[in-house]
C-alpha cells in the first residue's frame, strides 16, 4: 500500500506570500497542496518555485486579486473539473482525480460577510447558497472522494474561542452550523479534523490579523476542513494542523492542515 500526504491551506494571496509557502514545502513536503484563496490569475500562478520542488502537475481555478483554489501535486493529477457554485464567475472549487482513483475537491466557501442574516446582507445569502448548491452535488457523489478546504464555517463549541461570544458572529451562528451539517449528511462525510483531535479539546486554524499577540488571546476558530467518504475513512492514518505557521513572517490568517493516508 503507498502513502500519500494531502495539506490544505488558505494562503491568502499567493504571490504575496510564496516564501511560507516555500518554507512549508521544503519542511512538509506533501505529496499535494490544495491552496484556497491564491488571488491571482491561472497564467501568473509561481509555478516555478512548485516545479522547482517537485511539484510538476498543478492546476487552477484562478482570479485577479479574489478568491482562486489551486492544486499543486508530485503526483499526476486527472479529470479537472472546476465548479461555479454561484453562477458568477467566482473561482471557488477545483476537483482532481488522483492516480488511486480517489477523487479530491478543493474549495474556498464564501465568509458571508458581517451580519448573519440573508435579508440584511445578500453576502450571507450567497454563502448559505453556495452551502446548498454543494449539499446538491455532495449527494450525487459515487466515488471515494476528499474534500478539503476554506469552508469557513466552525461548527461545534470547541471549534472557536468562546462559543457564547460568538453565536452571533458569522462562521458559527446556528444557522451557518446547520447549512454545513446538511452539506456533511449528504454523503456521510467523516471530519478529520475531529476523527483525531476529539472534542472537547480546543482546535483552531484560523486566528485574526487584528490581533496584537494571536498566540497570548488565541482566539482561535476551525474555519478549514477535511473530510472524506466513509469507503475511505480508515485510510487516513494521521492529521494535523501546523500552527507554527501563524508565526511565519508575512502568515496567512490561516494555518496548513494535513493528513497522512494509504493509497
Amino acid at each position: 500500500m503507498t502513502s500519500t500526504s494531502i495539506a490544505s491551506w488558505n494562503i491568502n494571496s499567493v504571490r504575496a506570500r510564496i516564501g511560507i509557502v516555500e518554507k512549508f514545502l521544503r519542511e512538509e513536503a506533501p505529496d499535494i497542496l490544495c491552496l484556497q484563496e491564491i488571488k491571482v490569475e491561472c497564467g501568473l500562478f509561481p509555478k516555478a518555485m512548485f516545479e522547482a520542488l517537485g511539484y510538476k502537475h498543478i492546476v487552477t481555478h484562478g482570479q485577479r486579486m479574489h478568491h482562486g483554489v489551486a492544486i499543486v501535486s508530485k503526483l499526476p493529477l486527472a479529470d479537472v473539473r472546476k465548479y461555479d457554485w454561484q453562477a458568477n464567475g467566482e473561482a471557488r472549487h477545483i476537483g482532481v482525480t488522483l492516480p488511486s482513483g480517489v477523487r479530491l475537491d478543493n474549495v474556498y466557501i464564501p465568509a458571508g460577510g458581517d451580519v448573519p442574516d440573508r435579508d440584511l446582507n445578500p453576502k450571507f445569502g450567497q454563502k448559505l447558497d453556495f452551502f446548498g448548491r454543494m449539499t446538491d452535488w455532495s449527494a450525487e457523489l459515487r466515488d471515494a472522494t476528499v474534500l478539503t478546504g476554506d469552508f469557513n464555517v466552525a461548527p461545534l463549541e470547541s471549534d472557536v474561542w468562546n462559543h457564547k461570544a460568538l453565536l452571533d458572529v458569522v462562521s458559527h451562528t446556528p444557522v451557518e452550523v446547520e447549512t454545513l451539517a446538511r452539506l456533511q449528511a449528504a454523503s456521510d462525510w467523516i471530519d478529520l479534523g475531529r476523527q483525531f483531535t476529539p472534542e472537547p479539546t480546543p482546535l483552531y486554524t484560523w486566528w485574526s490579523y487584528r490581533a496584537k499577540d494571536w498566540e497570548a488571546s488565541n482566539r482561535g476558530r476551525r474555519l478549514d476542513h477535511m473530510w472524506v467518504t466513509p469507503d475511505i475513512k480508515e485510510s487516513a492514518k494521521a492529521h494535523r494542523v501546523v500552527q507554527p505557521a501563524r508565526s511565519w513572517e508575512r502568515p496567512s490568517d490561516h494555518i496548513p492542515l494535513v493528513t497522512e493516508f494509504a493509497f
